[in-house]
């Protein structure tokens, strides 16, 4: 009975917590150098921009929810919404601007009506009566930051604006209001380079292709995947007044970009006594596509051309004040000494306010974490304090894993916003640090002398592992951290619509094994089957020497069958369905590695019968992944070519379009530079990409013992990359739009088959984290007496 009264008492506390929460914010001592980034528009255009939000949600239901926007009600530079019901039987919400309206709507229909709001999908079934609320909530920070960079590339390369719009209700709706806006950049800086004298040729070489755009901007590669077409400006150019248009609606900044210092080669020619340095190669791409000039920004051109450019932005799509600018992101400066950093970070900042004397300049910390040997704190802090305290943010950018705000001591002084990194590349495979999310914010905030305004979300690629976004999303507004184990059980009720014993039994084990992750490696999307073939693979990726992975696979294989076996009433729920793909492909991941090593085995004790069984077994398990995939259409290649080839205005582009999205997920480069970092597990690629090329290798194994003779790898890889990998991403094959097959048939199907071949592990995890069934399930049970005794079971519609 104590449990029961424990967790009634939890959930009241985080209420009282909340409606009082705006009387205990603290002062922001950045008022005076960041007051001045708010919504641009009028309340009542807010107001409305809110209203249709909710609108494209629920229909004619959102007459329901009457929303306003007074900026009185909460404190200054905080957000704040109040959300209470009339004596109509009206949910009001008022909120200080339209983002926090928003914000406030969801925080209702989520924890008052268990919906489910994700970037996919959304899952709102409002009762006959609307629950009884008063409650007002003031976020706990100035901003809540969203996008990296590489997004552009990785997830949003081919959106037209239905995507976007659906994408910054998305984001209104979990109270972003901070945001990039990063389109046209290449449309303007073609206007720019024209009246420079830059020939057509000069600027083709220097563009990069849709798919490669954020790194080309960044001074890693140039010309690959080009050229650009004039319509693909016009498109860039439309396509980002409609964007900035609807985030200043509902008052998210836009974040532009400004001049980072990377100009074309013809710089040189045009340009003889500028002082220009080479970049270095960039992942070994060859002297055609790598090593654009930097202008230093301490030369007077640096200045010329950076007005040029932000003056032309400006005047093409206005401006918030807050600009991006990352000079040296993955390239070291050609100079390491103190004065010339700050001469370096001075002139950009110059260049910015010489155009916008209210700008911000937003900085990507990734350079101090990536070239960590460089960027001493010396270093660090003669480039950051040249520029004024509080006209420069710092986004910490991976803080749940390497945190940089501690070691240089909250920034020496500029603000920074604590940013969760999580995903490499767009890949899939289920991960991510519930626990260190849970913990790290809350100290980074409360630490000594901390600087941080802000939370944010910064991966390179989205529509993956969505739990963790959500709860990352709920920290901006939260006073203490989550109750994990409670969380996840709701999170599975609102996510399929009811609460379900399985359903929750499956959530508890993935947060205990693949959303447990604590240690120091690189997780970059990296398994065995979507990298390229090779018997020098090793998969043990974990915290400890000899583990196969940083979690117990038994756990998230039971997590498996748990989930499957939450099918009876929920097979129709298409977060379900999503969900018992998702799980699945992680588990056949899981196998393939157990198969790797026994071919392996295999090969090393020269015993072909054993390498042919694990070999069919090991390509059985690549047409089972293809099938699951193909069921459902949040995993099929052809969606990704179609919107690529969608934005095409002639053939011509079409075939460029393609080639670009293709290579991106597969070579990434002419040769395979950066091979399979952007690896996408989706139907079609499995077929036509993976399996392939692992049949090369196979055969090459089998060849080799049957003959008694060595195995040539290069001759291995030659093959692969002639007949597979550069003819996959040259290829125009059609592939499927819509799913084929059932998810939960297919699903249950291949559990019955794959749970028969156990997980390789050298190390068994002991201690707390070796929760096996016995002790997991009998928390569920527990749990479940719990929802009982509440009785939430209605609640939640089971």
């Amino acid at each position: 009975m104590w449990i029961i009264w424990l967790a009634c008492l939890y959930y009241l506390s985080n209420n009282v917590t909340a409606v009082h929460s705006y009387e205990r914010i603290k002062h922001d001592a950045f008022q005076h150098t960041l007051g001045h980034l708010k919504p641009r528009a009028q309340p009542d255009v807010q107001a409305e921009a809110a209203r249709e939000v909710l609108r494209r949600l629920l229909g004619d239901s959102y007459k329901l929810f009457p929303v306003s926007v007074d900026s009185s009600i909460g404190p200054v530079g905080k957000d704040t919404f109040h959300v209470f019901k009339s004596t109509l039987g009206q949910i009001m919400i008022i909120g200080t601007s339209g983002v926090a309206a928003v914000w406030g709507f969801h925080y209702y229909v989520k924890n008052f009506c268990d919906a489910h709001i994700a970037w996919e999908e959304s899952h709102i079934e409002l009762p006959n009566h609307l629950p009884d609320v008063d409650i007002k909530i003031t976020s706990n920070d100035r901003f809540r930051y969203y996008q990296n960079v590489c997004t552009a590339g990785y997830s949003t390369a081919w959106w037209d604006w239905p995507k976007w719009e659906k994408h910054i209700d998305w984001m209104a709706l979990n109270g972003i209001n901070l945001a990039l806006a990063f389109h046209a950049q290449e449309a303007i800086w073609e206007r720019v380079y024209t009246k420079l004298n830059l020939t057509r040729h000069d600027i083709d070489e220097h563009f990069g292709g849709p798919a490669f755009l954020p790194w080309a901007r960044m001074g890693n590669i140039r010309g690959w995947g080009g050229p650009l077409t004039s319509a693909w400006h016009n498109h860039t150019v439309k396509l980002q007044h409609k964007i900035l248009n609807r985030m200043r609606e509902l008052g998210i900044i836009p974040v532009l970009p400004a001049f980072s210092g990377q100009v074309p080669r013809a710089f040189s020619t045009l340009f003889p006594t500028a002082n220009l340095t080479k970049f270095e190669p960039w992942n070994r791409f060859s002297e055609k596509y790598c090593c654009p000039f930097l202008l230093l920004p301490t030369d007077p051109l640096f200045k010329t051309v950076g007005t040029m450019f932000l003056s032309e932005y400006i005047q093409e799509f206005g401006t918030d004040h807050v600009y991006n600018c990352d000079t040296f992101n993955e390239n070291e400066p050609p100079q390491s000494d103190l004065d010339f950093l700050s001469g370096i970070s001075r002139s950009i900042y110059s260049a910015i306010t010489d155009v916008d004397p209210e700008g911000i300049w937003i900085l990507q910390g990734w350079l101090f974490l990536h070239e960590l040997s460089f960027w001493t704190n010396a270093r660090v802090e003669a480039f950051l304090t040249a520029v004024p305290i509080g006209k420069l943010i710092v986004l910490d950018l991976q803080s749940e894993q390497f945190p940089q705000y501690e070691r240089l001591s909250s920034y020496y002084g500029q603000p920074f916003i604590w940013c969760m990194l999580h995903n490499f590349g767009g890949t899939l495979g289920l991960f991510g640090s519930a626990e260190i999310i849970n913990k790290r914010v809350f100290e980074g905030r409360n630490m000594k002398n901390s600087t941080m305004i802000g939370t944010g979300l910064a991966p390179e690629g989205i529509n993956q592992n969505y739990v963790v976004y959500d709860l990352m999303n709920e920290m901006a507004y939260l006073r203490n951290p989550a109750d994990l184990d409670a969380w996840f059980e709701r999170y599975a009720a609102r996510r399929y619509g009811a609460w379900n014993e399985y359903a929750v039994q499956a959530w508890q084990k993935l947060r205990l094994s693949v959303y447990s992750f604590t240690g120091l490696e690189r997780i970059r999307g990296k398994y065995t089957i979507t990298r390229r073939p090779s018997l020098k693979i090793n998969p043990w990726v974990g915290r400890r020497a000899g583990l196969l992975t940083w979690y117990d696979t038994e756990i998230m294989l039971s997590a498996w069958d748990d989930i499957v076996k939450a099918r009876h009433g929920r097979r129709n729920n298409t977060f379900y369905q999503h969900d018992v793909v998702d799980i699945t492909r992680q588990a056949l991941q899981l196998t393939a590695n157990t198969l790797y090593l026994n071919i392996k085995t295999a090969v090393n004790h020269k015993n072909i019968s054993q390498l042919r069984k694990n070999a069919k077994l090991f390509t059985e398990l690549f047409d089972d992944l293809e099938r699951i995939l193909a069921s459902n259409k949040d995993f099929l290649l052809g969606t990704w070519l179609q919107d690529a080839k969608s934005l095409a205005t002639d053939e011509k582009e079409k075939k460029l379009y393609e080639f670009n999205a293709r290579n991106q997920i597969t070579l990434w480069g002419p040769r395979g530079e950066i091979r399979d970092y952007a690896n996408k597990q989706w139907s079609g690629v499995v077929a036509d990409y993976y399996k392939p090329r692992w049949v090369v290798l196979l055969d090459e194994l089998e060849n080799s013992l049957a003959n008694g003779t060595p195995l040539n790898s290069t001759a291995v890889d030659f093959k692969i990359f002639n007949h597979v990998e550069q003819p996959f991403t040259l290829s125009n094959k059609i592939y499927p739009v819509t799913a084929n097959g059932d998810s939960v048939e297919i699903a249950v199907e291949l559990n019955k088959k794959w749970r028969k071949i156990k997980p390789s592990s050298k190390i068994r995890i002991t201690g707390k984290r070796n929760f096996g069934n016995t002790i997991l399930d009998r928390r569920a049970r527990n749990r479940v007496k719990i929802m009982k005794s509440m009785k939430l079971m209605v609640a939640w519609r089971n």
